[in-house]
């Protein structure tokens, strides 16, 4: 199995970047939120010299968005090469992804080539891993920071290699993360018991020494940095507390305290199997422990260090997702959401090639017992999610009583190519039917059209009122590529009664229907209907139509 031919590794790499490119292109909706509109907005100011380097003056802002400068800094190189839009703006998050696929297979392509095309699949398509593809969010950026650098600590400390420059490279990995978003001290805890192991052994002195040395050195840079801007070394850490007290109201001490004890317990649990995780986690758990027997066929004792490195990683940053918590000064765990999980994906998602590898090789019992444990799943989550159990499910079990089955094709029995490329075809057609729906969808948020007319409210002679809906309210700028006609002002809906309409001063209506069908947006922001946006202003008239989106002319 271990010389499975490169092509299955090679071809998984081939799907995985074609359909996540799919994805992205088919299902972008624009602009999604505060959060990535900021981004784009510190990008824009990064290009054109203008982003301030110090805090915000006025202590408006309690977020550490201006501080992830790995985010914005490659957007803002986008900006300049293909000027300001939806595309160039969330480029960065979708070579990040892509850039994950990648390395998997250089580190595993020739050696493992089960595990890489597994791994592959299991991480690129991830529904939550192709959701943020599209977005302008750290979380996916951050995700390749962090292969990145434990495939440095990893391959690093290999004998034969320059150590020294591995250490360093770890170090400047590891930093790297720490601009993009301040989760990577999920690995922490990791990187620590690696460093005392090591320690204890007397090995790896080189790396150590060199990985230390540059990364105290690069955070004392850091540091001196915030002293200078903010009089602060420690500026980032004391943000980030700063916003915890600011969000307090919602967290699980202050505002939430009687869901502490279910947060901490069975609710994480409930929450991986719902996004689609307990896949990999039933099969990372299949990759624990020694194998039974002799070994298979060409079985390579060496991968079992590798194995043991993403599961050991796999558990401890687990840990710290469940038990974590989000200050320093308070035990404040870890908000639930599907983009958090990231820095845990690639170790799990490795581990559970690991496991997909032995079961394919071995079958018997343990494959047996994976595939009841995915049905049961199945029958637990009853959603459209449980796809992905389902599958996979139905394949082991098949595999777990192939040495029951006297009919069962030989070119399927354990240990052979055949039987592995089937269950990677069956986990990358598990995988992909969920994302394959939202591809189909109709889009939600019609941004492509509704840029378009609002740049016919352009030029420096525009000037007048538009009215708009609350989400757009917020990011307008983005849609002139942050240069807004200086005779044009953005109003909401609601100020219907505060505009003056004059013939040197005119008022536009814009109506997005999309937005104002968008359940997300509907259920928290959007009250109102375009029905009664339209009785507002019964004096109209449509001077323009593209899609769902229409501008009106409004008269007094």
């Amino acid at each position: 199995m271990n010389r499975l031919p490169d092509s299955l590794p090679r071809w998984t790499l081939l799907f995985v970047g074609l359909f996540t490119g799919a994805y992205f292109l088919l299902t972008h909706e624009g602009i999604y939120g505060v959060d990535d509109y900021y981004y784009a907005q510190h990008a824009y100011q990064l290009l054109h010299g203008t982003l301030e380097l110090g805090p915000d003056p006025q202590e408006l802002l309690h977020d550490p968005l201006h501080e992830r400068w790995l985010i914005f800094g490659p957007v803002a190189v986008f900006f300049a090469l293909f000027g300001v839009n939806i595309i160039s703006a969330t480029l960065w998050p979708l070579l990040a992804t892509l850039g994950c696929a990648g390395l998997i297979y250089v580190l595993y392509g020739r050696r493992e080539p089960v595990v890489a095309a597994a791994a592959m699949l299991l991480l690129g398509l991830h529904y939550f891993t192709l959701n943020l593809t599209n977005y302008l969010y750290p979380d996916n950026i951050l995700m390749f920071w962090c292969l990145a650098g434990a495939a440095a600590l990893l391959r690093g400390r290999e004998p034969g290699r320059r150590a020294g420059w591995w250490g360093l490279g770890f170090a400047l990995l590891s930093f790297a993360a720490l601009l993009s978003k301040e989760t990577i001290a999920y690995y922490l805890p990791f990187y620590v018991g690696v460093l005392a192991l090591d320690a204890m052994r007397r090995q790896h002195g080189r790396f150590w020494i060199v990985a230390l040395a540059a990364g105290a050195l690069l955070l004392a840079a850091y540091g001196a940095f915030y002293y200078v801007v903010t009089d602060d070394a420690l500026y980032r850490v004391h943000l980030i507390e700063q916003t915890n007290r600011f969000l307090s109201e919602g967290n699980y001490l202050a505002g939430n305290r009687a869901a502490l004890l279910g947060r901490i317990t069975w609710q994480p649990l409930g929450f991986f199997v719902g996004i689609g995780l307990g896949l990999m986690l039933t099969l990372a758990a299949a990759a624990l422990g020694r194998p039974a027997g002799t070994p298979a066929p060409g079985e390579a004792t060496s991968e079992a260090s590798d194995r043991r490195f993403w599961l050991a990683l796999a558990a401890s940053t687990l840990a710290f997702y469940w038990l974590g918590s989000t200050s320093l000064s308070s035990y404040n765990p870890i908000t639930l959401l599907p983009r958090m999980t990231t820095p845990l994906l690639p170790p799990l998602a490795l581990a559970a090639g690991f496991g997909l590898q032995r079961l394919v090789r071995r079958a018997g019992l343990r494959a047996l017992v994976v595939g009841i444990l995915l049905l049961l799943l199945t029958a637990w989550l009853r959603t459209a999610v449980a796809i992905v159990y389902l599958l996979p499910g139905l394949a082991l079990l098949a595999v777990g009583l192939s040495p029951w089955l006297p009919r069962w094709p030989a070119a399927l029995r354990p240990g052979r190519p055949a039987l592995a490329a089937v269950v990677v075809a069956v986990l990358a057609l598990a995988l992909a039917v969920r994302p394959t729906y939202f591809m189909r969808k109709p889009p939600v948020s019609a941004h492509t059209a509704q840029v378009r007319v609002l740049q016919q409210l352009a030029g420096p002679a525009v000037q007048g009122t538009v009215l708009v809906d609350d989400f757009l309210f917020d990011n307008y700028a983005f849609s002139y590529g942050f240069r807004v006609p200086e005779g044009l002002r953005f109003r909401r809906y609601f100020a219907r009664d505060s505009i003056r309409i004059s013939p040197a001063q005119p008022a536009w209506l814009l109506l997005n229907r999309a937005t104002m069908a968008n359940d997300e947006l509907t259920r928290k922001l959007i009250r109102y209907s375009p029905d009664s946006v339209l009785s507002w202003y019964p004096n109209r008239h449509l001077v323009a139509q593209d899609g769902l989106v229409e501008l009106y002319e409004v008269r007094k």
